[in-house]
């Protein structure tokens, strides 16, 4: 991995430099502040250099945003109340409660976790990582369900989908699995936005590739993906 910089006004920017096989350029700022880029070996340096360049105002938005929400710097949560959590697009406040039955409710705008010991770091991780495994299940189901008969007329058997996380795309079409994967990370961003990228999937399974024709059809099933897409973009610039 390769270290660089460039100034923006009067700051400077550092960011790390990944050569992998990847489609485009990526750049993701993460919650650490650190910033990665990745490309493909055969990506000029110069190329990449001026990209991320262009990206400056968007990165110390981001950068800025993340030194706010973890003002120490620190990415590791510590599962305390009044620490903040995103679900859906918005950040929500968590209640860390005294509780003999363990769980975690999400409950007037606050994520509310019940455990026995609060001062026990695992458990609280775990449950934490539970909560938001089921919600992304029930919730990607979902979202499937709505946006499927939108393409059902064309003759598209309703796909299964998966989970997980990936580093550079929002989501993947398996084709000859009958499946759409889609980024566990999504779970954090609007509904609308998860709708976007579930429609963009299952286009996938009549248009291969990203052409004038994927993108006609596209627009012509969801006419505002466009400003869908910007607004996950906002998120971390992924592959899609």
């Amino acid at each position: 991995m390769e270290k660089h910089s460039f100034t923006y006004g009067n700051n400077s920017i550092e960011y790390f430099l990944l050569r992998k096989e990847v489609k485009n350029i990526n750049l993701n700022v993460k919650p650490d502040l650190s910033i990665l880029v990745s490309a493909a070996n055969n990506v000029p340096f110069d190329y990449i250099h001026k990209f991320v360049k262009s990206k400056a105002h968007w990165i110390q938005k981001r950068v800025k945003y993340f030194a706010k929400a973890l003002p120490d710097g620190h990415a590791v949560k510590e599962y305390i109340s009044g620490e903040s959590f995103k679900y859906l697009g918005k950040q929500y406040r968590l209640k860390v409660i005294p509780s003999q039955e363990e769980k975690v409710v999400f409950y007037r705008g606050y994520i509310h976790l019940y455990i026995k010991n609060r001062d026990n770091y695992n458990r609280k991780d775990k449950l934490i990582k539970e909560w938001y495994t089921e919600r992304t299940h029930k919730i990607f189901a979902e979202v499937l369900n709505k946006v499927y008969p939108i393409i059902q007329k064309y003759g598209i058997a309703k796909p299964s989908f998966d989970v997980r996380l990936m580093k550079a795309r929002w989501g993947s079409c398996l084709k000859d699995k009958q499946t759409i994967l889609l980024n566990s990370d999504l779970i954090k961003a609007p509904k609308y936005c998860i709708q976007y990228v579930v429609l963009h999937e299952l286009i996938h399974f009549i248009h291969t590739n990203h052409n004038k024709e994927f993108y006609d059809f596209q627009t012509a099933l969801m006419p505002d993906w466009g400003l869908r897409k910007e607004i996950l973009d906002q998120e971390v610039i992924r592959d899609l």
